[in-house]
């Protein structure tokens, strides 16, 4: 696979496919300078986000800042297995089993 060095460097970099299905990178300095000329032509470019972009990258931003699990549950019940006093109810545990093989056949 080709490394986005290639294209900082102003070489040109050019893929190829074979049949079967192979990528192939060739790139060469004696066109460096027409691909240089060209990179600097597109000095305008831009990028905006529409505004469902920004409430998803918003929302990413919230979720990444609050933990992902409730560490007070995860030392009770740490001290209750510690302690002998955890208790698995394998019919829920079953149950729960196979709802989420059911939820997995439907995806």
């Amino acid at each position: 696979m080709a490394s986005i060095d290639h294209l900082r460097s102003g070489h040109p970099m050019t893929t190829s496919r074979s049949n079967h299905g192979n990528v192939s990178n060739a790139g060469t300095g004696s066109s460096k300078s027409t691909t240089s000329s060209s990179i600097g032509s597109n000095q305008g470019d831009a990028v905006s986000l529409s505004s469902q972009g920004k409430a998803v990258g918003q929302i990413h931003q919230q979720l990444a800042a609050e933990p992902s699990f409730d560490s007070a549950k995860v030392a009770a019940i740490k001290d209750a297995i510690s302690n002998g006093s955890y208790v698995v109810d394998a019919e829920k545990l079953a149950a729960n089993m196979i709802k989420f093989e059911d939820e997995l056949r439907g995806l």
